[in-house]
């Protein structure tokens, strides 16, 4: 009698171990049984932009090889808070996705007086997606050709010349802070509601110089619409070769490029973390996927979680030390 009650106890607690471990394997994400459900990617900004381009690349092709439908949803405000927001306080369960920004990871947190996420803690980084090169470009006809005469020109009229930009805190904005400081200038920023708003106050002449992305820029470069005085990369860009970089213009080591990325929720699954990566390395490796952006002046370098977790780390440093010393500061 007491072998079988042994016997009975033994099978009981083997029943239940044996059910609690499948219930915890099916409660567990995995690579394999996801996805199951619709997928949306959250873009910050209006349609039409870099980042909106990249998710929309995403989305046909993932929907293509998941089938599940993929949807982009554009939430712009706030420097890329509000969409950034709701990816922050979703389900890690990789149907939330964000396109990070430089903005929302590298400069937000030390522009916005109060933050209702950590641009860093509340985030798991997927990976890098693709950079494009900011441009100076100025009225047509302002008579300045070159970045050098722009600064002397700057010199002789402090606080006279203006440049605009999407709004403060933004890449473009810093990227005019970083040519103040570097060209040893005094300029005044105009911020605007994003860059439709900027670009026909510079056309018309109401401000002097913008700075902008390249990928944006491009058609009214070519049409002659704008003067492009250079980008804002180490190195020429490939999608506009003939424009030269601030730094071989005098400003050796300037560098300011928008960048944007994939992001979940924090504490996604590994095995979700994953599979998101090599879908978005097999996205952004096609070759005619690769062709089309480079075309449109965006550079695709799809990479490790880890590898973008230093860029953020690196870029946060760099943008900081800017905002502080421009002492732009908003409220949420």
């Amino acid at each position: 009698m007491q072998f079988i009650k042994v016997a009975k106890c033994l099978l009981f607690f083997c029943f239940t171990w044996l059910s609690l471990c499948t219930a915890h394997a099916q409660s567990k994400p995995t690579a394999h049984a996801w996805p199951k459900q619709a997928i949306r990617i959250i873009v910050t900004f209006t349609p039409g932009g870099a980042p909106d381009i990249l998710a929309r690349v995403l989305a046909e092709s993932w929907q293509q090889s998941l089938g599940v439908p993929v949807l982009v949803e554009n939430r712009p405000g706030y420097g890329g808070n509000i969409g950034a927001d709701i990816v922050a306080k979703s389900e890690p369960d990789g149907y939330t996705l964000l396109i990070g920004t430089v903005g929302i990871h590298a400069i937000n947190g030390a522009l916005y007086e109060k933050m209702s996420f950590d641009p860093v803690k509340d985030f798991t980084p997927i990976s890098f997606l693709a950079s494009t090169p900011n441009v100076l470009i100025v009225n047509k006809e302002s008579g300045i050709t070159n970045v050098h005469e722009l600064i002397e020109l700057a010199k002789t009229k402090p606080n006279q010349l203006t440049f605009g930009s999407s709004g403060i805190g933004t890449s473009l904005h810093m990227s005019g802070e970083l040519f103040k400081e570097m060209a040893g200038i005094q300029i005044r920023h105009i911020p605007y509601k994003g860059r439709a708003q900027s670009l026909p106050d510079l056309i018309s002449g109401r401000i002097t110089m913008l700075f902008d992305n390249l990928s944006s820029s491009l058609p009214l470069i070519r049409a002659g619409e704008v003067q492009a005085l250079g980008v804002t990369t180490l190195k020429r860009s490939p999608a506009a070769p003939e424009i030269p970089t601030l730094a071989e213009q005098g400003l050796p080591g300037f560098e300011a490029v928008s960048w944007f990325s994939l992001m979940a929720p924090a504490n996604l699954p590994l095995p979700i973390q994953k599979r998101l990566n090599q879908l978005t390395r097999q996205t952004l490796e096609k070759p005619e996927i690769k062709n089309r952006l480079l075309a449109g002046g965006l550079e695709p370098a799809p990479g490790s979680p880890k590898d973008l977790s230093k860029l953020i780390a690196s870029e946060s440093r760099k943008w900081n030390r800017i905002v502080i010393q421009s002492g732009a500061k908003l409220e949420p």
